[in-house]
């Protein structure tokens, strides 16, 4: 809805303004609690009193409130109301700390997503369609990622708020829709978390299968939560510290490959294309090429959280652009370059590729079995060891990623405002703690029927990287025609998508294409014609059951508060708003671009 100008945010002096990145005089830009004057000099103290609630998280002090009758869930003519207008005003000034840097958000950017989609799943994507279908696969879903990460890093430029996905869809699209997205991603996320401490545990066996997983299982458990525990800045730098591992790690391999690739292994010599003929580019048809499509879409989950960190960065005018930017990269080395090799050195018929006992089973990761093929006897210890860190990683941004969601949903009325507690430190301590409670399933690692119970956990919430994508660039669709409506141009934005609204199309429409695939796998699976009915049947709704999931969350909150979709004339594109002095700022960049060098504005342009 169209904000009104009855409340002056300038007049909350507890907070300050970010002078260097906001334009003079506006009432709905975004601000900064200052966490530092709060706390004691004496460092037990201070310790203690971090654990207290920020004092500006309640934004809106208690006049201001009364004046908006700011109840969300009131009555209004004898039916529940939701108030969007006051949902957004809140949602827009999170007390959450402003501490990650520009290189905490690129590698963020660059190996946020690397796991083991790439690790591992390759291998069973390699064998269900052949070298030819996971080039292809990957090469097209890259695509649709680059386009939504443009759209996604335009709106989190120009609104880098909490929750970004879930707060964008409730204001340019539905409510509704927004707490379906919010619910839907958190919960895939802390279901992520027990999975992938169980992967973590499991990919211990590869050295010694007879250790308990119970003991691993406590030990990753403690280390994420001790990592989310010091706060933002905790979470950046781990991630760095990760991602750094699993770049060097990727072009490695590139490297590796390239040698192997070349000069054979020690029982043959040249490889080049062989594997593409025999036994051949392509398996299993057009349902193998579908299939590696939507193994490849569920790679690269994970790519979004540069947009989810926006709210947490210090600067993101200035490290959103790159960070987004340096997707084209990640989708260019890390995957593309690294599966062709891997297509050329493993054959999709190798029994090994379709061995593993979990996702995280080294010994079914095509990179592990194309340097055991060179005969490197060090090395696959190596590679695991990187598979262990990718799936830690992963753990990681599990809990940042649903506290963040959490925390959001709580405030825009859309969970119990608990959720929303964040402390003097900008933790979401709350939204934290059940992240970690709901992490405890990860002792099932030691449950016989441990594999049948994770299958459904991570069926509950298997489609919602999809919708996420495909929400953000309806979004950036729907906030370009607001934006038009207003009568401003787009040259007004501080960061403008490189593919355009055109792009977010093309993404959406891809996004559609990948659900279509995953409903076509899941009701006629490869293999199909050999299985029984009961096993299709587990197999499509292990596959699609986040869709019903989805829409009934959709449709709960619509009934509840009978909700319409937001029209363009109505739509808030200023609450939340950084201003950004865009002349100026435009005028100082072509001033400093005048005086580099040629190879050094093409790199600033893919970089």
């Amino acid at each position: 809805m169209a904000p009104h100008r009855d409340i002056e945010l300038n007049t909350l002096n507890t907070l300050k303004l970010k002078e260097d990145s906001l334009a003079q005089g506006s009432s709905y830009s975004m601000r900064e609690p200052d966490y530092d004057d709060v706390l004691s000099p004496k460092h037990f103290r201070r310790f203690i009193d971090g654990f207290k609630r920020e004092p500006t998280s309640g934004f809106f002090p208690s006049d201001h409130l009364s004046q908006l009758d700011s109840h969300h869930g009131r009555e209004h003519d004898g039916a529940h109301y939701y108030d969007l207008r006051l949902a957004t005003l809140e949602n827009a000034h999170s007390a959450l700390a402003r501490k990650l840097k520009g290189r905490h958000l690129q590698m963020i950017a660059i190996g946020g997503s690397i796991g083991t989609g790439l690790f591992v799943a390759s291998g069973k994507a390699l064998a269900a369609g052949g070298p030819a279908s996971l080039l292809l696969a990957f090469s097209i879903v890259g695509a649709m990622l680059y386009c939504t990460c443009q759209a996604l890093g335009e709106l989190a430029v120009l609104f880098p708020i909490a929750g970004s996905f879930s707060s964008w869809a409730t204001r340019f699209l539905d409510p509704s829709w927004g707490f379906a997205m919010g619910w839907n991603y958190a919960m895939q996320w802390l279901t992520v978390l027990p999975l992938e401490i169980i992967a973590a545990s499991l990919t211990i066996g590869y050295w010694d299968e007879a250790l308990t997983r119970a003991i691993f299982v406590t030990i990753f458990l403690v280390v994420i939560i001790v990592i989310n525990m010091f706060g933002i800045k905790g979470y950046g730098e781990a991630e760095f510290i990760f991602s750094i591992i699993k770049v060097i790690a990727v072009i490695s391999f590139i490297l590796l490959g390239i040698v192997l690739n070349c000069g054979g292994t020690p029982e043959r010599g040249y490889i080049g294309g062989e594997y593409w003929y025999k036994p051949g580019a392509f398996n299993n048809g057009f349902k193998g090429v579908c299939n590696t499509f939507v193994t490849a879409a569920f790679s690269f989950t994970g790519t979004e959280l540069v947009g989810l960190a926006a709210a947490e960065t210090a600067n993101p005018r200035k490290s959103l652009p790159t960070a987004i930017k340096q997707v084209f990269w990640r989708i260019t080395i890390f995957y593309v370059v690294a599966l062709s090799l891997v297509g050329l050195l493993v054959p999709y018929d190798d029994r090994r590729l379709i061995g593993g006992t979990s996702d995280a089973d080294a010994k079914a990761s095509p990179f592990v079995i194309a340097i055991e093929e060179a005969g490197i006897q060090v090395l696959p210890s190596v590679m695991n060891t990187v598979i262990l860190i990718a799936v830690l990683s992963v753990g990681n941004s599990a809990v940042f990623g649903s506290s963040r969601t959490l925390a959001a949903l709580a405030n825009l009325n859309q969970a119990p405002k608990i959720l929303g507690y964040i402390d003097r430190r900008g933790r979401p301590l709350v939204a934290i703690g059940f992240a970690a409670v709901i992490g405890l399933l990860a002792y099932l690692a030691d449950h016989p029927s441990q594999n049948d119970i994770l299958d459904w956990l991570l069926a509950i919430s298997g489609l919602s990287s999809i919708f996420t994508w495909g929400s953000i660039c309806l979004c950036h669709i729907r906030f370009r025609r607001a934006w038009a409506a207003r009568g401003r141009s787009p040259s007004e934005l501080p960061f403008r998508s490189q593919v355009g609204v055109a792009g977010s199309y093309i993404g959406l429409g891809l996004n559609i294409s990948v659900l279509l695939a995953q409903f076509w796998v899941g009701a006629f699976p490869i293999g199909g014609d050999d299985m029984t009915a009961d096993k299709v049947a587990r197999n499509f709704f292990l596959k699609f059951m986040g869709a019903p999931i989805i829409l009934a969350f959709y449709v709960g909150h619509k009934l509840f508060y009978s909700t319409s979709h937001v029209l363009v004339r109505d739509m808030d594109v200023d609450t939340g708003r950084r201003d950004f002095n865009v002349p100026i700022l435009l005028a100082q960049e072509r001033e400093e671009r005048a005086s580099w060098p040629t190879w050094k504005r093409l790199y600033k342009f893919v970089c």
